[in-house]
């Protein structure tokens, strides 16, 4: 068995044309231009590297960006006042703070300072309490780019056994609530499971969030299983520096139903669903009806 690549490059592709469409009705019919606010502390390269994709596809996509860059240095009080400022901006529908922020500053205090239903990461308190009592929440981006891609290649997820390796705040917790909203019968494992791979070799869904390089093999996968992989990890080949997932992909790749790659897989997706959420924060914010299939 040989199995089918889930192009996330081109779905996410697909789904900024999407709402780039939704943008321009919003403007043309209701006058309204969704804006994205990103906050970045400091001057970490590879945090700055994505804020600028966030912002140009951003703008690309029809909406309003607003980007600040704040000395790494900055008081935890001047970022504070700063969100105060953001979430009472009618022109800003959704603000997210780049991680990690320097040590000096308190990230759950920060996280939890954004307007809930400006908070477009879904990292807020309230946010995770509504996903998983099963109400209306703004969902984090990743966990949510995985179900996208999990609909669109198997249709409907009910019954499925589903199996979330990884138990972060950010992704693998919910992940399982969105797979359950799903009505998939869903276990986490983790570094304490007892018989890992026996776990994972039942699963129809198998999603890797661990941050292990090619920690998932063959023998832990279910044949025809669909497999998301998550994790994006540098590793050191030939004397030349490469990014893998969580997943061994060439052995899986021979066993499972459906594979993403890394890279070019689920990370595409992140910023997709960044904007995706900020359309509908946009939509929410003005009593007008959520777009179709961007949401969970």
């Amino acid at each position: 068995m040989t199995a089918t690549v889930i192009d996330g490059k081109a779905f996410a592709a697909r789904v900024r044309a999407d709402l780039a469409a939704h943008v321009v009705r919003l403007r043309e019919v209701h006058g309204l231009v969704p804006g994205l606010a990103v906050v970045l502390v400091g001057e970490d390269p590879a945090s700055q590297v994505y804020v600028r994709n966030k912002g140009s596809q951003t703008t690309e996509a029809g909406m309003a960006s607003f980007e600040h860059k704040l000395p790494v240095d900055t008081p935890e009080a001047d970022l504070l006042a700063l969100i105060h400022n953001l979430n009472a901006d009618p022109a800003v529908h959704g603000i997210l703070v780049q991680l990690p922020l320097p040590g000096h500053i308190d990230t759950d205090l920060v996280i939890n300072a954004i307007d809930p239903a400006k908070d477009v990461d879904g990292f807020h308190i309230l946010n995770v309490g509504l996903l998983g009592t099963g109400q209306k929440a703004m969902v984090p981006c990743t966990p949510l780019g995985c179900l996208m891609m999990l609909r669109d290649h198997l249709g409907s997820l009910s019954g499925l056994n589903a199996v979330v390796v990884g138990r972060s705040n950010i992704v693998g917790k919910p992940m399982a609530q969105l797979l359950l909203g799903d009505s998939c019968t869903v276990t986490i494992a983790h570094s304490r499971t007892r018989d890992l791979a026996g776990v994972c070799a039942r699963a129809d869904i198998l999603v890797a969030a661990v941050g292990r390089p090619e920690m998932i093999t063959a023998d832990m996968v279910k044949p025809g299983a669909t497999v998301i992989d998550v994790g994006i990890n540098r590793v050191e080949r030939d004397g030349r520096a490469r990014l893998v997932g969580d997943v061994d992909f060439a052995s899986v790749a021979a066993v499972a139903g459906a594979i993403t790659p890394v890279p070019g897989g689920v990370g595409p997706m992140t910023i997709a669903c960044l904007l995706a959420n900020t359309l509908t924060a946009c939509c929410r914010a003005n009593g007008l009806p959520e777009p179709d299939g961007l949401t969970a």
